[in-house]
């Protein structure tokens, strides 16, 4: 029972987080935001090409995707009873530190959802954001600490993919030395490694000298 409880949950969080938010918003600004700018989905390339209003809110969509995929699970387990009671016994599961790890679980499905959305070919954005917003919900001094990496570098460097990778090398960092919790610790260090190698075609442009930095001016969109 507890296997299927698990189960369940990483495959709403999977289903919560494939939500394509950035596709979403430029196709109804008649755009297809896989084929312009970096041709990635998330919260930057909507702000290059769409401008800042809504690269902001895809950005906060991304977040509160991974956000409200925890939270559902850790502080509405008892409404999740009520409502699929053999999915979500009240005895054994509903222990504080198995919701927890429930709630990581939930979370590691929404990032894997956003990555890779079963809705466009399993091809989806970076995780930064949606990552974000799932340790807001479960480890808020690691991920303020990581937002804070990734703040100084986007200020000194103005790259968008440097700052990322840099904070997502500081999250799992900073997860192992100030919680207890193993999976935490396990799935955090995942969730890192997958953010970086999802930027391995920036990588690959820094080194080459041809990576953009970010800029606050809209780009053109040709018709």
């Amino acid at each position: 029972m507890v296997a299927l409880t698990f189960l369940i949950v990483a495959v709403a969080g999977y289903l919560l987080g494939s939500v394509p938010t950035g596709f979403l918003v430029a196709k109804a600004r008649g755009v297809d935001i896989r084929t312009v700018g970096s041709k990635n989905m998330g919260a930057t390339n909507v702000f290059r090409v769409l401008g800042k209003g809504p690269g902001i809110f895809v950005l906060l969509v991304d977040a509160l995707k991974g956000f409200a995929a925890v939270v559902l699970v850790v502080n509405f387990y008892p409404e999740l009873n009520g409502i699929l009671p053999v999915v979500f016994p009240l005895d054994g599961v509903s222990s504080p530190d198995l919701r927890w790890n429930l709630g990581i679980i939930a979370g590691l499905g929404s990032v894997l959802g956003h990555n890779y959305t079963c809705w466009l070919g399993f091809k989806g954005g970076k995780g930064i954001a949606t990552s974000a917003g799932v340790y807001i919900a479960l480890a808020l001094l690691p991920v303020g600490i990581a937002l804070a990496v990734w703040m100084l570098l986007f200020l000194t460097t103005r790259y968008v993919s440097i700052a990322s990778i840099g904070g997502a090398a500081a999250l799992p960092v900073t997860v192992w030395l100030t919680q207890q919790n193993l999976l935490l610790g396990i799935v955090t260090t995942l969730i890192g490694a997958l953010a970086i190698y999802k930027h391995k075609a920036n990588i690959q442009r820094l080194i080459a000298g041809t990576e953009s930095r970010f800029t606050f001016k809209k780009q053109k969109v040709e018709s």
